[in-house]
């Protein structure tokens, strides 16, 4: 098939404080590609510009986290070929940006850049800011496109003070605590795990087969004690019978 050709866009610059932002944008990254992965039509990326046209790319924001879906074209081209998101090229505005707040783009990310995407037709755009007792603002915020403008995404916040909204761009709901940032899938009703939370499943799982298997041994192993003495009591009996005779 004919693939769209996808002008390489260069690396953005990086915030001064990025190693505070990156272990939340990993781990946001890995769940949601770990969500999407059999689907090829759908791109979850981040760090590259994310622009109308290439040659606009260094007056483009750059997201922390882009996830676009129902591309006409597999998703991985995008990131190994473009390192970057170009609306023209692709064909489609992506339906999910996320921001990861710090000290330095906090500011940015509720202004310069809602415009930027409200402009970009960025479906739905949010803003996640861990360490929130540092700084003034919400811990979550989300915003859905309408008519070329943002508006709020309800969010309810529980007693434990965990804020959560639901994406209806990605099925999901997003849980905000200050030190961490949940998946929610409402079809399961589980969290969506990140890398170790998916190995420390896998390990649980594997030993509780490795359980039920030994469990299972053991039982075997005792049926068949059973059943040989058994065998051997009906032998005693027989012989016992042909000792006394016939009564």
């Amino acid at each position: 098939p004919a693939y769209p050709k996808l002008t390489p866009l260069p690396d953005p610059p990086k915030p001064p404080d990025a190693m505070k932002q990156q272990p939340f944008i990993a781990r946001a990254d890995q769940i949601l590609r770990s969500h999407f992965y059999p689907r090829t039509d759908v791109l979850v990326s981040g760090a590259g510009y994310l622009c109308r046209y290439p040659g606009e790319a260094r007056r483009s924001p750059h997201p922390d986290c882009v996830v676009a879906i129902g591309l006409p074209f597999p998703a991985d081209l995008i990131e190994m070929e473009a390192n970057g998101y170009t609306i023209s090229e692709v064909g489609q505005p992506p339906d999910f940006v996320l921001e990861v707040a710090s000290e330095s783009t906090r500011e940015r990310d509720n202004t310069v850049k809602r415009d930027q995407y409200a402009e970009l037709e960025v479906k739905e755009y949010w803003r996640y800011a861990p360490h929130v007792g540092r700084y003034r603002g919400a811990t979550l915020v989300g915003e859905r496109l309408e008519g070329g403008r943002y508006v709020p995404i309800p969010l309810d916040q529980e007693p434990d003070g965990m804020v959560r909204g639901y994406s209806a761009a990605l099925g999901l709901e997003l849980h905000a605590e200050p030190w961490r940032l949940h998946f929610w899938n409402p079809e399961t009703q589980r969290y969506l795990p990140d890398l170790i939370e998916a190995l420390q499943d896998l390990a649980a799982a594997r030993e509780a087969k490795d359980a039920a298997e030994a469990q299972t041994a053991v039982a075997q192993a005792a049926q068949q004690v059973a059943e040989e003495q058994n065998a051997a009591l009906r032998a005693e009996i027989r012989r016992l019978e042909e000792r006394l005779g016939p009564n």
